[in-house]
């Protein structure tokens, strides 16, 4: 089972990229968070692995992030998502705007994502509640307070991915101020 692939991104094509390892070229199909935070190309990059195999096909899925992956084999375990549909669903929202649409059961915000039709959307949330969350270490569930989450919203308008922003979260104080959390952030992102 191949579970993570570094190499040099060769290739960027929507929603699919190429990976260059050792020579060898690994088509992986990722979510439209992930692609959007890749280097460029011809940079060395990691991606965590999600592997398919069918009749037909060996499919990869790769991810940033362990969260993503997390999400998209939750995604995957329910009865008629499949892997692009779960893809779908995770470059239409973020882990943790999807976290934050199960904890609220809101249904609305799931329709939006092309291919979620009103009945998919319900069940997806029936099936998916209280399996995602701070158990699984997604950085939407580490968002505790307004504070926090007003200093991850800056970062990630500063241009720091979601990822950056929710580990140098872990570092600060729990009861930090906003502007102090920024300052310390973005001085522990400077190092």
């Amino acid at each position: 089972m191949i579970g993570r692939l570094t190499g040099i991104l060769a290739e960027k094509s929507p929603p699919q990229v190429l990976i260059d390892a050792n020579g060898v070229g690994y088509e992986v199909d990722v979510p439209m968070s992930s692609y959007f935070n890749l280097p460029a190309l011809g940079e060395r990059t990691t991606l965590l692995i999600h592997f398919v195999v069918r009749e037909d096909a060996q499919l990869l899925f790769g991810f940033l992030t362990q969260a993503e992956r997390a999400t998209f084999r939750q995604l995957i375990k329910i009865s008629g998502v499949g892997p692009r549909m779960a893809l779908g669903v995770l470059s239409g929202l973020s882990v943790a705007e999807l976290t934050q649409a199960v904890a609220q059961q809101q249904a609305g915000r799931l329709v939006k994502v092309p291919g979620i039709g009103k009945k998919t959307a319900e069940r997806l949330l029936l099936e998916l509640k209280g399996k995602l969350g701070p158990d699984l270490g997604l950085p939407g569930a580490a968002v505790s307070s307004e504070a926090q989450t007003d200093i991850v919203q800056a970062l990630v308008a500063l241009g720091y991915s979601e990822r950056e922003a929710a580990a140098v979260l872990k570092t600060l104080p729990a009861d930090v101020g906003v502007s102090d959390g920024i300052k310390l952030a973005l001085k522990s992102l400077s190092r």
